[in-house]
């Protein structure tokens, strides 16, 4: 195969390992359901959305990857999207680097996903594509912030924590995903950053590589309090309504 056409397949890897605690106890988040379906399949299916992505990679937790190849094979997905399911590792850096040990040689590109924003638009994605295929080692979406930064420093038992500094929130961006790379950077990436992180793109930073931003969008909010998933449902009825998604 040619080094273009290389250059042009595209995959996702989304690590779904975590048992998401911060949304209390039960199923694992990845697998909590949203308007009835687990948000890891909207996830999935917010990826094959776009026509740029070829497969899917699913990285489930260590023991539970037939359960998940299961939930998958059970709905419906764009038949021009394959996808595979491979058993995480103990933290998501882990996850993430046993998926990507499970791609095919052809695989140019390389988008990371998080489980718990299932909403992400398609142009989100087809937007983080087109800047890995422009030249861009690492690309990032990501949205202004809306509210002022405070930074705090360490505060004694029982006291208060004390303001530091206010940090000029127009240099500053919230980071969503799908996060995409060049393969072979993010390859390396996971070959030399040992330290425990929970960015790829802050991996490729540590390689002195740029890492570029590409507008994000409101709906590709991460998924982690219960309040969240009354947001997300609202976003869904409100898809159905106006774009009978």
């Amino acid at each position: 195969m040619s080094d273009v056409s290389r250059h042009h397949r595209t995959a996702a890897v989304i690590p779904a390992a975590g048992r998401g605690v911060r949304l209390g106890p039960g199923a694992p988040k990845a697998l909590r359901a949203l308007n009835g379906t687990p948000m890891l399949v909207h996830a999935v299916r917010a990826m094959a959305a776009s026509r740029a992505v070829s497969l899917v990679v699913v990285v489930a937790p260590p023991d539970g990857a037939p359960e998940v190849k299961r939930l998958l094979d059970a709905h419906s997905l764009p038949e021009r999207t394959d996808y595979l399911v491979v058993p995480g590792g103990d933290t998501r850096q882990e996850s993430v680097r046993l998926g990507l040990e499970a791609l095919p040689e052809d695989i140019g590109t390389v988008l990371v996903h998080d489980a718990a924003r299932p909403l992400v638009p398609v142009e989100t994605v087809d937007s983080v594509i087109e800047a890995v295929r422009d030249g861009a080692p690492a690309v990032v979406p990501a949205l202004p912030l809306a509210d002022t930064v405070k930074q705090v420093g360490p505060a004694g038992k029982d006291e208060p924590e004390p303001v530091v500094a206010t940090p000029d929130r127009a240099a500053l961006r919230a980071v969503q995903t799908p996060q995409g790379f060049d393969r072979d950077t993010l390859v390396r990436a996971h070959a030399t950053v040992t330290d425990n992180v929970t960015d790829d793109a802050s991996m490729v930073e540590q390689l002195s590589l740029p890492v570029v931003v590409v507008p994000g969008h409101e709906e590709a909010f991460k998924v982690t309090r219960p309040l969240d998933l009354v947001l997300a449902e609202a976003v869904l009825a409100r898809r159905r309504a106006t774009d009978g998604f």
